[in-house]
């Protein structure tokens, strides 16, 4: 029969453990696709993309498809004692917002969902 493999496989495919990677957990990825559903509804996100690495995990979050991604939400554990461990980057790839929880990394885009009701 065949041979069973490990997944992920091991990049040199020697037998070697892979690389770990960064993810991002149930609740902090729901969190996030809840805002993503929310711009989505609101027309100004059309499409996704998410990233798995050794160093980091990414959330892109596009206008149009064939664009670059209007913002980049990530996840650097490496920067957890440091400046925190999440970064909220715009398109050009200045960091707009850094920070140790979530939530206020993510409170710039949430207030363009703002709406005064007179």
């Amino acid at each position: 029969m065949g041979t069973i493999l490990p997944f992920p496989a091991s990049p040199g495919g020697r037998g070697q453990p892979a690389d770990l990677q960064v993810g991002f957990s149930r609740i902090e990825l729901s969190r996030i696709i809840d805002l993503y559903g929310r711009m989505v509804a609101a027309g100004f996100w059309k499409d996704y993309a998410v990233e798995f690495g050794p160093e980091h995990a990414a959330f892109w979050a596009f206008r149009r498809t064939a664009e670059r991604p209007e913002y980049r939400i990530e996840k650097r554990p490496s920067l957890r004692s440091r400046q925190g461990m999440w970064a909220l980057v715009s398109e050009n790839g200045t960091v707009l917002r850094r920070g140790h929880e979530l939530g206020p990394v993510l409170a710039p885009i949430e207030r363009r969902l703002l709406k005064v009701v007179g």
